[in-house]
């Protein structure tokens, strides 16, 4: 069964390279651009993008376009970059070593992802990243590379090996840091960046997924100096690129930013801040469920910086939320506690609240995640997303209530 778009409409080109300035992301002719966009996963051991084995690529991709969506935030590994002239064929092979499965079982998988998409049989892992890209930006949709791992697996906790800087002070922990080198990091960076030059629709790379030190065995001044220097990276081999710049505690916190400024030398004008929230998010949570506590804590954490005229004032990209898509009683088919969390942070972004006791948002977003499925996750071939917009066959939308509920997160309500 195809998807079927509602109402494809390819949308105008985005004017490119994008800039920054204050709180505004801007095209080329210095109108405001507002990212509304989809998390799409290609970090895993297969090492490509995810849902090749169900529809063919132009077919997803009509997808993300139908929807409205104006960009995708695409993940990848450093394993990826670092390794961009391995065959699909045998990063699937090496991608059941790595993930502990069945080698005919996933050989499988690769043969049905092939069949659909028969470009593969001759691509290499970054030819597929560039195939995704092309496609999307044919129809007008942007990419924003994500460096969401090192090494090519699911995340994100203290014991994955790919939370912290290999070389940084405090407490070494193997089980938080041993994937995250940092040399094969900048190296990586640096090759994504080059690449991207032949792919117009790349327009950002963010430096890393959910930053993770160990409170107390971690100090988190290291994220400065390896911050400035991944963005200086990024934006000497590729000066188009937006650079994007999450936190700590997770990518949730960039409450360090009060005290101390990064600096962001030559990039200064390319900068984006990003951050993720999530209904069980520990940060946003520890206090409690109660809205206007949540909504206080995503402004300390992170909403600061859309305050304008401080050292610290970017836009701010909203680069993960989600909810459960498989259903419950409440409106838009979802359950109790995922409802008052949707409500609560589209509230906080598009901000309308009662009493207007903060700035108007209108932040950047991604929601999390387009895929149905994984090749393999967890140890599991042909893993159920059920966060997925999608269905496990990538054939349908698994909960159609859900997009109309970000409301007024679709609009664009500011500008310079």
């Amino acid at each position: 069964m195809a998807l079927l778009p509602r109402c494809l409409a390819v949308p105008a080109l985005a004017a490119l390279p994008l800039s920054t300035s204050s709180r505004w992301i801007l095209d080329a002719n210095g109108q405001r651009v507002k990212f509304r966009c989809v998390n799409w996963v290609g970090h895993l051991e297969a090492q490509i993008p995810e849902g090749l084995s169900n529809q063919p690529l132009d077919t997803i991709v009509d997808y993300v376009a139908s929807n409205n969506f104006n960009c995708v935030r695409l993940t990848y590994s450093i394993d990826t970059a670092l390794g961009p002239s391995v065959s699909v064929q045998d990063s699937f092979t090496q991608g059941a070593i790595s993930a502990g499965v069945d080698a005919a079982a996933f050989a499988a998988v690769y043969n049905s992802a092939s069949s659909i998409n028969p470009f593969l049989t001759t691509s290499t892992r970054l030819d597929v990243f560039g195939a995704v890209v092309d496609a999307l930006w044919a129809r007008g949709i942007m990419t924003i590379l994500d460096n969401h791992v090192s090494k090519a697996s699911w995340c994100c906790n203290f014991t994955d090996g790919n939370g912290w800087f290999s070389d940084a002070t405090g407490v070494y922990d193997a089980a938080n840091q041993q994937y995250f080198i940092t040399s094969d990091w900048l190296e990586g960076l640096g090759a994504m960046a080059i690449w991207s030059k032949s792919h117009p629709g790349i327009v950002g790379m963010s430096i890393r997924n959910e930053m993770r030190e160990i409170p107390l065995l971690n100090p988190t001044s290291d994220w400065f100096p390896h911050v400035e220097q991944a963005g200086s990276t990024i934006h000497t081999n590729n000066p188009d690129l937006l650079v994007i710049v999450g936190g700590v505690n997770g990518g949730m916190d960039l409450s360090l930013l009060h005290s101390t400024s990064l600096d962001t030398g030559d990039w200064a004008s390319k900068r984006v801040w990003e951050f993720h929230a999530y209904s069980y998010s520990a940060l946003f949570s520890a206090l409690g469920t109660d809205c206007s506590v949540v909504q206080n804590e995503y402004g300390l954490f992170a909403g600061f910086a859309l305050v304008q005229g401080e050292s610290y004032t970017g836009p701010l990209w909203l680069s993960e939320f989600g909810v459960g898509q498989t259903g419950g009683p409440d409106d838009g088919g979802l359950d109790d506690a995922d409802a008052n969390y949707l409500t609560c942070l589209v509230q906080y972004m598009t901000n309308n609240d009662a009493d207007c006791s903060w700035t108007n948002n209108d932040a950047d977003w991604a929601v999390w995640g387009l895929q149905g499925s994984y090749y393999v996750r967890d140890g599991t071939i042909n893993y159920d997303e059920t966060w997925g917009l999608l269905n496990a066959d990538w054939s349908a939308t698994r909960n159609p209530q859900f997009l109309p509920l970000l409301g007024a997160m679709w609009n664009v309500t500011q500008g310079p």
